[in-house]
């Protein structure tokens, strides 16, 4: 039976950065802005707006659940009570998928590590006042922080079902592309809720990955590129999969504004870690590929400040490969304009900012190899409103952050997933780093050979659950 209070009042709600369209009351899919594919030229992504003076940030405690901890700021939370349910029932909707999800990969979703990293430290020369702070994510579901955000997409979904706006009989298929880390997030949730998944992957895919997709029962399709069309051919078969009514289970967030809110458990992590430690962050250093987690953690960050957690939010910079940065080049575009509505008018004309790289795109950092940057703007936003930049960094710079990141910290990293501290070794080269900064990064990948490597995971991970310094501060 149907659940729907009439002019049930929400605090949260999803609005297009390009045109200000919402997707319908009782959508159960309000994944993508309603005029998106028009031709109008906009930028067509949803972006959740919370109402803050109806909120705070959540307390302290015991809970190490994520997606419990920081429900009352989340979409589907404020869906689901304002249609009917109690904040128990939330919770314990929550728990029982959670508990579905590690039958499937041995672990759920728990707080991950946050702290400063002292070897890493003096490795690169910071002061005792200064640092480096990792979040660490290889111990996450699946070995990366990508299950996070499809976690939250699938949270919306759940929600939909138990509201009774869909027959579970009638489950529509779901749809992504990706042939690493996402593609395997994707694989460990939709097996856990007995969904239908398609993974579209290149040529290339790792046989161990896509392996192990199948074993989740995933659906693989190869896509070669053909040289007649630009842009990835994944994600166009991704397209054409969703106009034939898959649902987007991906990290893009214009195909998917609830997988951007899922990655925002990262940021609350981040500032719940900082609060708790009484200390505070001058820099985010995040690496970009289709942009969720930047537009992710800029968010994020910008709500713990609204909501007094943090007195500011740190520079966010960003980090993409010689291989691909369509990013520096929106960004670049958007500074040309150098005016107050150079982003309005970036919202309104995607394509004079935002365009597929010419090339193929080739990087040991794989994972952020994407053509487009389909969270460009908010990105490019994060960076303008807190004094950041978007580094490019080359191969050996992004060799010799793998090798720092593991030596260093113990943390099995994979290029991609150290990334970031790509950028933190290419800002201290240029001299734009002082000795009392304190930088964050992200550490968002496990090193893979096959399978999910349950068997390899950090020294930051093997520490007890309840024990863990993110649970204590900083």
């Amino acid at each position: 039976m149907s659940r729907r209070l009439e002019g049930g009042s929400i605090a949260s709600r999803l609005v297009c950065s390009g045109c200000g369209a919402e997707p319908a009351a009782g959508d159960p899919y309000p994944f993508r802005c309603p005029n998106a594919g028009s031709g109008d030229g906009a930028d067509h992504v949803l972006r959740r707006e919370l109402e803050f003076d109806r909120l705070s940030f959540p307390p302290e405690g015991e809970e190490l659940n994520p997606f419990v901890r920081y429900r009352k700021l989340l979409h589907p939370y404020h869906v689901a009570i304002a249609n009917g349910f109690g904040d128990e029932e939330f919770c314990e909707l929550v728990r029982v998928l959670d508990e579905q999800v590690a039958g499937v990969d041995g672990r759920g979703f728990r707080v991950t590590p946050f702290r400063r990293h002292d070897a890493l430290s003096r490795e690169l020369g910071f002061s005792v006042d200064g640092g480096v702070w990792v979040k660490n994510e290889t111990g996450n579901v699946s070995g990366s922080h990508k299950a996070r955000h499809l976690f939250g997409v699938l949270l919306q979904l759940e929600v939909a079902e138990r509201l009774g706006w869909v027959d579970p009989p009638a489950r529509r298929s779901l749809a992504i592309a990706s042939c690493g880390n996402a593609a395997l997030a994707a694989g460990v949730l939709a097996k856990a809720a007995g969904r239908a998944l398609t993974v579209f992957v290149p040529p290339d895919a790792n046989p161990a990955v896509t392996e192990q997709l199948r074993s989740l029962g995933a659906v693989t399709v190869t896509c070669a590129r053909d040289g007649t069309t630009a842009g990835d051919p994944t994600y166009a078969r991704l397209l054409g999969a969703i106009e034939d009514g898959a649902l987007p289970f991906t990290c893009q967030g214009n195909l998917n504004a609830l997988a951007v809110e899922g990655g925002m458990t990262i940021g609350y992590e981040i500032a719940s870690g900082i609060w708790a430690g009484g200390t505070t962050l001058d820099r985010l250093v995040v690496q970009v590929g289709g942009g969720a987690l930047a537009s992710a953690c800029f968010e994020s960050l910008a709500d713990a400040k609204r909501l007094g957690r943090l007195g500011r939010v740190p520079r966010i910079d960003t980090v993409q490969t010689q291989g691909a940065a369509p990013l520096r080049r929106a960004y670049e575009a958007v500074r040309a304009r150098d005016g107050a509505g150079a982003l309005a008018y970036a919202a309104t004309h995607r394509a004079e900012f935002m365009w597929p790289w010419e090339s193929e795109p080739k990087s040991i950092a794989h994972g952020i190899l994407d053509d487009e940057t389909y969270d460009w703007l908010a990105v490019c936003e994060g960076m303008l409103a807190t004094g950041g930049s978007p580094l490019v960094v080359d191969e050996s710079t992004l060799t010799d952050a793998n090798t720092l990141a593991q030596e260093a910290t113990g943390i099995a990293v994979d290029p991609t997933g150290s990334a970031g501290l790509a950028g933190v070794l290419a800002l201290r080269a240029a001299g734009e780093l002082h000795p009392d900064e304190r930088v964050a990064v992200l550490f968002t990948g496990i090193t893979r050979v096959t399978g999910l490597h349950r068997d390899e995971r950090s020294r930051d991970e093997k520490l007890p659950r309840q024990g863990h310094p993110v649970a204590q501060g900083v």
